[in-house]
């Protein structure tokens, strides 16, 4: 990871300047001409990975700063440190976060129903032949979402889902919406919907043709202490321009809380232990897998999972915050069991993101630390273990007010997560493979967030080796 320089004097000039109204520059590269002298046929040089290569952009990406103070995003190059352009969102105090495809900032305002999207300029289209990337100036997309509280955002596999939580004293009720980046980019006018009769705090998982969501039943019914929090789940199809339930699991997920979903499961926290959905060619077969006794008289009520990782890790913890159980909780043999993440005393952690690849689980506490778990297999089954600890921004830590806190985002491009340093105003770069952090970026405003961008690295995993 290369050296950094200072950006304030630069972002200073670029906040003075207009929203959005930067030129749009595509580039697309053309193909190479290799002079016919050049062409060695009989060597072991491969033609179609030269070609290919052609339309590629090596790039580390884009990062969006959200403003503390405002509404106002910044984003900047990661090639070269400098500010492409400022945006404002059209309401405060929304959060931010990455499209499936990391091409958009999505901004989701729950309070006013509003999710909207800045095009971070860095995509990569699958022409058959050949992958092509694109490089355009950051824009304000003039796509946006529309519904009653939209809550839970989910991503995975390519697709979106925003949850739409609906609202009983205004006779909304909930409703699912799924889009790519590909349908953002064209602004799509008729968006898959999923529409419910009642409103509830639920959560949804897109996977393929098939959206997993939660359902609420009569209150007569329902096994939910609080009966605005589901106690079921359905599997549904998208068939004709529609989804078409084809499976689900009644009353077996009482206050569901949390999702997440990897290559052979879905999971769902339960007030009395976790929901697991097991794959098998788009049929699923449930098991709930009780909590243990060391959550004592907590649940886990948010859970993360990768793609390429087959434990799925969950959080326990009281409401409103304090002291997090994590827990290892195994598809694969039904089991959970306490993660031993060896937090600094006192330490609470305030963010969580695997990195790049899902090798590591990070998890970045409010003394300043960085703990890496890293997944090992062990008779059969995968299980999260503590791996490393890495001084982020422990000076910071003593002089967080209580309206401060510090974030994270991972980068999708290389082994790196950018640590939000609200104290110093800056951002952190965090090297995973050498455990190193040097400053990225010195602001001349409070950052609250942030959130990378970009062409996406891709890799391989072998099956069951994580």
């Amino acid at each position: 990871m290369k050296t950094r320089l200072t950006l304030s004097a630069i972002a200073s000039a670029l906040l003075l300047a207009g929203c959005g109204d930067a030129e749009t520059n595509i580039v697309e590269l053309d193909p190479i001409e290799v002079p016919e002298d050049d062409h060695d046929h009989d060597d072991d040089h491969d033609h179609d990975d030269d070609h290919d290569s052609d339309y590629e952009i090596e790039s580390e990406g884009r990062l969006v700063v959200a403003d503390a103070a405002s509404n106002t995003l910044t984003v900047f190059d990661l090639d070269d440190d400098s500010v492409l352009d400022t945006f404002s969102a059209t309401h405060d105090g929304s959060s931010v976060s990455a499209s499936a495809d990391y091409r958009f900032a999505v901004i989701n305002s729950r309070a006013n129903g509003l999710t909207e999207f800045l095009d971070g300029g860095l995509w990569r289209e699958d022409h058959v032949e050949h992958l092509h990337d694109y490089e355009e100036a950051p824009s304000f997309s003039d796509f946006s979402l529309e519904g009653s509280q939209p809550t839970h955002v989910i991503t995975h596999d390519g697709q979106l889902a925003v949850f739409y939580d609906g609202d009983a004293d205004t006779s909304m009720p909930a409703a699912v919406k799924v889009v790519t980046d590909t349908q953002i980019a064209s602004e799509i006018t008729d968006v898959p919907t999923l529409e419910f009769t009642v409103n509830m705090h639920g959560v949804a998982e897109p996977r393929g043709d098939m959206l997993i969501s939660t359902v609420r039943r009569d209150d007569a019914q329902s096994r939910s202490a609080n009966t605005i929090l589901p106690d079921s789940v359905a599997v549904y199809h998208w068939h004709d321009g529609e989804y078409e339930e084809e499976q689900r699991f009644d009353g077996e997920c009482a206050d569901l809380h949390g999702a997440a979903q990897n290559e052979i499961a879905v999971a769902f926290g339960c007030s009395d232990g976790v929901l697991v959905l097991n794959e098998d060619d788009e049929v699923f077969t449930s098991v709930l897998i009780d909590n243990i006794d060391d959550l004592g008289d907590l649940r886990i009520g948010t859970m993360y999972g990768h793609e390429h990782a087959e434990a799925f890790i969950g959080i326990a913890s009281q409401h409103g915050g304090g002291s997090a159980i994590l827990a290892n909780v195994s598809p694969v043999t039904s089991t959970m069991s306490v993660i031993d993440w060896q937090p600094e005393t006192d330490a609470h952690a305030v963010s969580y993101a695997f990195s790049m690849g899902g090798e590591f689980f990070a998890i970045l506490d409010d003394k300043g630390f960085v703990t890496l778990l890293e997944a090992h297999e062990e008779d059969g089954d995968t299980h999260w273990e503590f791996a490393h600890k890495i001084d982020v921004a422990s000076a910071s830590a003593a002089n967080l007010t209580d309206d401060q806190s510090f974030s994270m985002a991972a980068s999708q491009h290389e082994e790196a997560l950018f640590v939000v340093d609200p104290v110093t105003q800056a951002i952190l770069a965090v090297d995973l493979e050498t455990e190193t952090t040097e400053t990225l970026l010195e602001l001349d405003f409070e950052p609250a967030g942030a959130v990378w961008l970009g062409i996406a690295e891709e890799h391989e995993h072998d099956d069951h080796d994580h």
